[in-house]
């Protein structure tokens, strides 16, 4: 099954960018689709986070279940999306530049229920709504962490 992988360079170290990621109430700040989160579980990090992501795309507005199943500071944050649209999600951190800066790369593999066209709502929406919306994300993340 295909994904959508989008990724970016980010101006800080590794330990400074997973700083501010693993805050995943901050997300809303550089997310556009994302209107706001709410925890679904006493913790706010780690494996077994649970939350309620608000979401829009344009109309359209679904409230995202996920919860983290993968933890590995400052390399990894994988979630598990259940509700209207279910699958998987990761965060990836790699030190670049000798550690001067950060590859972000965002993956997700997303099921749509067949009203949304299932496989073919889910090959036309990757590409052409989600996949650009989620590099102007990226912009957004990067533009969060300015030159020194």
């Amino acid at each position: 099954m295909a994904g959508i992988r989008v990724a970016v360079e980010i101006d800080a170290p590794v330990e400074t960018a997973w700083g501010y990621l693993e805050q995943v109430e901050r997300h809303v700040e550089w997310m556009a689709d994302a209107v706001a989160i709410t925890f679904d579980s006493d913790q706010q990090r780690g494996v077994g986070t649970s939350f309620v992501c608000k979401t829009k795309f344009g109309p359209l507005r679904l409230d995202d279940h996920m919860t983290i199943t993968e933890w590995v500071a400052e390399k990894r944050m994988g979630v598990h999306h259940t509700g209207l649209v279910s699958g998987t999600g990761a965060f990836e951190l790699e030190s670049i530049d000798m550690g001067r800066r950060t590859r972000f790369t965002w993956t997700e593999i997303l099921q749509f229920p067949w009203y949304f066209g299932g496989s073919l709502g889910r090959a036309v929406a990757g590409p052409l709504i989600l996949k650009p919306v989620w590099r102007r994300n990226l912009k957004s993340l990067a533009a969060r962490f300015p030159q020194p």
